[in-house]
């Protein structure tokens, strides 16, 4: 295994997220990676943070006009994690969503294709992909890419060049859409996906098709990292959620508490 300190890089702003949420992954990345490492937070409020984790601020707007109305910071701000210099990082930097859980080993997701941009290959609903393969589009919730280095710079520097496509709805749905087609433009070829047993969504992996999870418990997934994108979050999905549609609603889970705590 290889001993040079790596990077763990998340954000936080607003309300949506506490500084718990921050903590929490902060103590379970010290449970579960073995190699030195710095756990940098970009925030707007570094308050409640815990000894440990670096609070630097978030990336100012790359340029506010091709965003109108839409407030800043928004999700694109994960663009501007590739900027050269950002939080004097350098080096293997590992990007994790504040509201995943961590259950298993880490040192294989930087051990993994070194040198080469990796990111979860985004899950899509059973239904969509019953007669196709899922898109070659990533989810952002946990990526990795190496701070500093050309090919990092060359996504920021794709992301200046086509902002106003990058942020239009007709073109890239989503913010992780358009980093999957950065990256790739910057590597010269597609990021390498996870392993599917390493990364599962709680949404697509545990809960039950509807009816069924009106009345059965999602049982916990053997993987090493779990990510709640969307509603509900680990904490409300401990307790149980009651959606508005029913085929969103989840029975109440205990066992996430088992990983995601302090």
């Amino acid at each position: 295994m290889d001993e040079r300190p790596v990077n763990i890089l998340c954000l936080k702003w607003g309300k949506r997220y506490p500084a718990a949420f921050t903590n929490i992954l902060h103590a379970s990345v010290r449970r579960h990676l073995r190699r030195p490492f710095r756990f940098v937070c970009l925030t707007d409020d570094p308050a409640g943070l815990a000894p440990g984790i670096e609070p630097f601020p978030l990336p100012e707007c790359p340029d506010p006009e091709p965003f109108g109305p839409w407030a800043w910071p928004n999700i694109f701000v994960k663009l501007c994690l590739y900027k050269p210099g950002l939080a004097d990082l350098r080096g293997p930097t590992l990007f994790f969503d504040v509201d995943v859980s961590i259950q298993g080993d880490l040192d294989c997701f930087f051990d993994y294709e070194p040198g080469k941009f990796c990111i979860i290959h985004n899950w899509v609903e059973r239904r969509k992909y019953l007669f196709r393969r899922p898109p070659d589009i990533g989810n952002s919730s946990l990526f990795r890419f190496d701070a500093g280095s050309p090919q990092a710079a060359a996504v920021y520097e794709a992301f200046l060049r086509e902002l106003p496509q990058a942020i239009d709805r007709r073109l890239y749905t989503t913010e992780q859409a358009y980093m999957t087609h950065a990256m790739t433009l910057a590597a010269g070829e597609l990021p390498r996906w996870w392993p599917d047993p390493w990364v599962k969504s709680f949404k697509r992996t545990c809960v039950p098709p509807f009816p069924l999870n009106l009345f059965v418990t999602p049982k916990k997934p053997d993987t090493k990292v779990l990510v709640f994108h969307g509603n509900p979050d680990p904490d409300v999905a401990a307790r149980g959620f009651r959606a508005k549609r029913f085929h969103n609603s989840v029975r109440p889970c205990p066992w996430i508490l088992q990983d995601w705590h302090e």
